[in-house]
């Protein structure tokens, strides 16, 4: 008991029911390895109370003094009456003389006809114990032990470190973060206003993605390419979450409203007539609507919107403007050479086959998103174009499949295809109509009717990944 906190209870002898409720409660204490101070333990015949009841209240060595308050103490407390009015004395100079006062609590334990609580006028402003409720009587015991231990049940965090990007590279500040957390709490509590904040805050990001912009000398372009996209990845990250959240807990997940922000991505990247001489100016805004695009068909595969996908890569954007009007062009607008990489590749001798396929492995870092969901994407959006989308110029470069060379399992959702319910399920976001179609398709790339995609001796393989040979095996 040496070494335990002194703890003094100020009551009052009201009736014996509540004497033996005070006399509980500090027994109780001590068997939590409390030192409880007490009257009837402690104050013997022939000893000074007035004396006692100061040195309880006063002396350094009582660490805590509990104020069991019910309508009697609060009565003899405001009126000076007793020895309850006494210790008010001594407490209250107490209490006032510290407003940051921690070794007085109230324990509550009777309420007034409207429910106010009992309690000394000079503790009014204070925060109190309610052991009012006989059934709550087990969550005010552990507040009451929190409090003598100065264990409470929230204790702030360790403040962590200032993150390292924000001294590596200019910030940029697209004005998103509150509006992308609108989204998410409207998202998830069903509120009237959702629809309206997710185009407000997919209109500002298009808007706000011209402070991406890089205005310096052709050298020294893929260095602040580098350094944008970095900066550029919180507001990725937010781009990706409320992808994520429509999906969960939207039945209607807004393709339009997604197809219209991407469309507003274009004209960054595909500008004519700018007086620019150099063909990499517009590098930064291709790699951020491809990784953007690329994240967006993942998320969807994932959660295998499959109807809602096909109805979005059926769409047409426009593209370019000329005296004639505007271009119009299918999802491979989103596909796009960066020559500024290939110049970072030579320079810097990376010797990479795909600087532009590292850096998107790189950045996949996501908890609910990885690599091998993009990987998925780009192999559907490959498998669709060169299926549907007829174009003897220009294909679906799948990038991320450089990965892929010696990967011998399928993509996710063609080893679920085989079965035939799910194949039926999915098979509209590859366009074919059923699965000895695909077969066909797929086998054409072995027979040297179509060319698979190239990393100089780096390739993928289609059937593998498609899961053909086992497509539809299983009911």
């Amino acid at each position: 008991m040496e070494n335990s906190i002194k703890l003094f209870i100020s009551y009052s002898w009201t009736n014996q029911d509540h004497e033996t409720w005070v006399l509980n409660l500090a027994k109780e204490l001590v068997e939590n390895g409390v030192h409880v101070i007490i009257d009837k333990w402690d104050l013997k015949e022939g000893q000074d109370s007035y004396s006692f009841m100061e040195k309880m209240v006063s002396d350094t060595e009582i660490q805590k003094v509990l104020i069991i308050s019910d309508k009697k103490y609060a009565d003899k407390a405001n009126g000076r009456d007793g020895g309850v009015g006494t210790e008010t004395q001594i407490i209250s100079a107490e209490v006032y003389k510290n407003r940051q006062q921690e070794k007085f609590v109230a324990a509550v334990v009777e309420r007034d006809e409207t429910g106010e609580a009992y309690l000394p006028v000079y503790y009014k402003s204070r925060i109190y114990i309610d052991f009012c409720e006989p059934e709550n009587y087990a969550d005010s015991f552990e507040k009451l032990l929190r409090w003598i231990y100065d264990k409470p049940l929230y204790k702030r965090p360790p403040i962590g470190k200032q993150p390292a990007f924000l001294n590596e590279r200019d910030d940029i500040a697209l004005g998103t973060s509150f509006l992308s957390k609108r989204v998410l709490l409207g998202l998830k509590e069903a509120k009237p206003y959702v629809n309206g904040a997710i185009e407000e805050y997919l209109v500002t990001l298009s808007t706000n993605i011209e402070a991406l912009r890089i205005d310096c000398k052709p050298e020294e372009y893929d260095n602040k390419l580098i350094e944008k996209i970095e900066a550029f990845i919180p507001y990725r990250n937010e781009f990706i979450q409320i992808c994520i959240s429509v999906c969960q807990y939207s039945d209607d997940i807004k393709i339009d409203k997604f197809y219209h922000f991407f469309e507003k991505l274009i004209p960054y990247f595909k500008k004519h007539g700018t007086g620019s001489f150099y063909e990499h100016e517009f590098d930064v805004f291709k790699f951020i609507a491809y990784e953007l695009f690329l994240y967006y068909i993942a998320i969807l595969l994932k959660y295998e919107k499959f109807i809602d996908l096909d109805e979005f890569l059926d769409k047409q954007y426009m593209g370019s403007e000329d005296s004639y009007g505007y271009d119009v062009e299918g999802y491979l607008i989103f596909y796009n050479y960066l020559e500024s990489l290939d110049y970072r590749n030579k320079r810097l001798n990376c010797r990479k086959l795909s600087l532009f396929a590292d850096i998107i492995k790189e950045r996949a870092k996501h908890l609910s998103i990885d690599f091998s969901d993009l990987m998925q994407a780009d192999f559907v959006l490959f498998l669709r174009a060169e299926h549907l989308i007829h174009n003897d110029w220009r294909r679906w470069y799948p990038q991320t499949l450089i990965y892929s060379e010696y990967r011998r399992k399928p993509m996710e959702i063609f080893f679920r295809a085989q079965s035939k319910k799910y194949f039926e399920k999915m098979k509209c976001v590859i366009g074919f109509d059923d699965v000895q179609e695909l077969k066909s398709f797929i086998e054409e790339y072995y027979t040297q009717k179509r060319d698979i995609p190239r990393w100089q001796h780096c390739s993928f393989s289609p059937k593998s990944l498609a899961n053909s040979d086992n497509l539809c095996s299983k009911r």
